[in-house]
């Protein structure tokens, strides 16, 4: 057999999909698994997202899209982020792409060259490092401790910027973590940010809506104009409406860069699929009401699950301020034995354990390189949760 790039060497599969995986084969084999492992909500998609969608393939609305999307879709991106975001781009500094996730990979690709260095604050989505390790670049990890709020702080994103810095990515709401940032929090990194005028920043924004800060949600090119024309801002429809499977992720930035990440876009995988982005428009331009009243659902479920995580022996629970998940440490848990007679030694055992003998699928903390954590997404039913927690209790009252 030929060859395969050496650049897979690099990628491995994230660790959310592989207890996915592990989830699923426990479920085929007669198990009744709770997984809490993929940040996806439980919720519908509004109908009147589908509607539009379903209008728009009876009209005929099925052929070839533009590379960087809809002309009638980056309108209401552009009203969306003059109204939500203070932010006022031009049609041609808005692209539309596969998700959130390829709007990093154009970003990246159309800016990195090898040797680049990339800042990546701890914990954090493996997709950032992922990509820009494809693009030769070199990921730069700066943690962000528990002590801290999981929070960046202004003097540690300092201090790791670099001549070699390309790239500063923010992901707040945080996934994993959950950490969110206040205004002030925003404009202290921001300040930082404005001495250093060779580096790109990546807004990674897609659980803005899902923030339970008091002073909302701030996006850092809107907190410091000065940023705006080497700010990439990401978004999506994915977590907001409920609509992973649809595939619709956008961003704005300076134009010069949008057009690079059109061309990158060009030779993979062009324009999104037109229903989507139909459905995209509706969800929007329509009602909003529900945006609200899903946030208040998330954030009544981060109080159960917090409560009663904290209630198990071992593990220490941080109240996050936002999107939807939590990430307890397991510490407590480490040098025990399970009633199953397995000995833990890594969060990655932990989550291996309570998996297989307690069929709660969660993800290890090693997965987003902060130990010794476990990732839960709580974008479920309350039911649900309570049974997962209730199984969780039960597997840390039997260590030993």
């Amino acid at each position: 057999m030929p060859a395969l790039a050496q650049r897979l060497q690099e990628i491995v599969i994230s660790g959310s999909t592989r207890m996915s995986i592990r989830a699923r084969e426990l479920r085929e084999a007669g198990h009744k698994v709770i997984s809490l492992t993929v940040g996806e909500p439980d919720f519908a998609t509004p109908p009147h997202a589908i509607e539009a969608a379903h209008q728009a393939a009876l009209a005929g609305k099925t052929k070839y899209p533009p590379n960087d999307g809809w002309p009638e879709l980056k309108a209401a991106v552009q009203r969306k982020f003059r109204r939500e975001n203070g932010l006022d781009y031009a049609l041609d500094e808005i692209i539309v792409a596969n998700g959130g996730k390829q709007i990093i990979l154009d970003g990246i690709l159309a800016t990195v060259d090898p040797g680049d260095e990339i800042v990546i604050p701890t914990p954090f989505w493996s997709a950032y490092a992922d990509i820009g390790k494809l693009a030769g670049g070199v990921p730069v990890l700066v943690p962000c401790p528990q002590n801290n709020g999981f929070k960046l702080r202004p003097e540690d994103l300092d201090a790791a910027i670099t001549p070699r810095t390309k790239w500063v990515t923010l992901n707040f709401p945080n996934n994993p973590s959950g950490a969110a940032l206040t205004r002030d929090e925003v404009a202290a990194l921001a300040a930082v940010l404005m001495r250093h005028p060779h580096v790109w920043v990546l807004s990674d924004e897609m659980y803005e809506h899902i923030s339970y800060v008091d002073t909302g949600f701030h996006s850092i090119a809107a907190v410091e104009p000065g940023l705006r024309d080497r700010t990439l801002t990401v978004s999506g429809a994915s977590k907001t409406y409920a609509m992973t499977g649809w595939r619709v992720g956008f961003g704005g930035g300076p134009r010069a860069l949008v057009k690079a990440m059109t061309n990158m876009q060009s030779q993979t995988t062009n324009g999104i699929a037109t229903v989507a982005q139909a459905a995209t428009i509706a969800a929007l331009d329509g009602p909003q009401e529900l945006v609200e009243e899903r946030r208040r659902i998330y954030r009544e479920r981060r109080d159960i699950v917090v409560e009663m995580l904290n209630q198990a022996p071992g593990l220490q629970c941080h109240k996050p301020e936002g999107a939807f998940y939590v990430y307890p440490s397991v510490a407590g848990c480490l040098g025990k034995t399970t009633a199953g007679g397995r000995r833990l030694e890594t969060d990655e055992d932990v989550a291996m354990a309570l998996l297989e003998e307690n069929h709660v699928a969660t993800v290890s903390g090693a997965a987003y390189s902060m130990s010794p954590y476990i990732r839960l997404s709580y974008a479920t039913d309350t039911e649900t949760l309570r049974e997962a927690c209730a199984r969780i209790q039960d597997f840390c009252r039997g260590l030993k």
